[in-house]
């Protein structure tokens, strides 16, 4: 399913317009890439949570020069569904 499909599903369950559901998806979107940007959590009870992790530092090899690489720590964005939302797709 596309970011379309979604606005399109909305549009037709609720009877509102396409292009102002597209800027709430837009604008959805924007707010919680904001706010993870920022280093905060988004939590949407009954869906799930939008987490920064922390990947630790580690060592890699290039396997072409045959040399080790540090890579150092970083975050990553995960998402980590509900329980209600891990059973329904069970």
């Amino acid at each position: 399913m596309t970011k379309a499909d979604i606005v399109n599903e909305i549009s037709r369950a609720t009877g509102i317009e396409k292009t102002a559901v597209l800027a709430t998806v837009e604008k959805f979107m924007d707010v919680v890439k904001d706010n993870m940007a920022n280093g905060e959590n988004v939590y949407l009870r009954g869906f799930g949570s939008f987490i920064i992790k922390t990947r630790k530092e580690k060592t890699a090899r290039n396997i072409s020069k045959n040399t080790a690489i540090r890579i150092p720590e970083h975050k990553i964005p995960a998402f980590k569904p509900s329980r209600v939302f891990l059973d329904q797709v069970k």
